[in-house]
């Protein structure tokens, strides 16, 4: 399947926030938190669809890379239900840790659920290693959020390989 990815605005919060509060339940952002996010030229989102309905999101991420800083965190990303398993998340992601080089970081960190096994196997297989454990980062469901970091490559990650898809990562 083919995907489009473009920059997100404003006007697509109302868009993500169904994908947001749909996937996420009781770790979902409000409106106000992902309008704030999305307007922060400190933070680059992207919202994906298909090519022959661009008004339709089926995904979207995020990450908080200031210019010139050395570090990034993965804010968030979110596949829905019917559009995982086709390699979108590993696009969204690829496109995210270019971004976060562009601007100059070296690292970039994310938090991911304990149990969200899939998300933590495409963040692997992108090179991100396990630094810590957060106890209880997920509220209320009490769920630990394990730490990762990537050292950023000095050349761009391919586009091709293993593909994977993942729910969101709050950062």
């Amino acid at each position: 399947m083919t995907w489009q990815l473009r920059h997100a605005t404003r006007d697509d919060v109302d868009a993500i926030m169904v994908l947001e509060t749909s996937i996420f339940g009781n770790d979902a952002w409000s409106a106000d938190m992902m309008t704030r996010d999305v307007a922060n030229p400190s933070c680059y989102y992207l919202v994906a669809f298909r090519p022959d309905e661009p008004g339709k999101i089926v995904a979207y991420a995020g990450v908080l890379a200031p210019p010139r800083g050395l570090e990034g965190d993965i804010q968030t990303i979110a596949v829905s239900e019917a559009a995982r398993g086709r390699g979108l998340g590993r696009v969204l992601m690829l496109t995210l840790i270019a971004e976060a080089r562009k601007r100059g970081a070296r690292h970039l960190f994310l938090e991911v659920r304990a149990d969200n096994p899939s998300a933590q196997r495409l963040y692997r297989r992108l090179g991100f290693e396990e630094i810590g454990v957060r106890r209880g980062y997920y509220q209320p469901d009490d769920v630990d959020a394990i730490v990762m970091r990537l050292v950023i490559p000095a050349s761009e990650p391919a586009l091709t390989g293993d593909t994977g898809d993942t729910g969101k990562e709050n950062g």
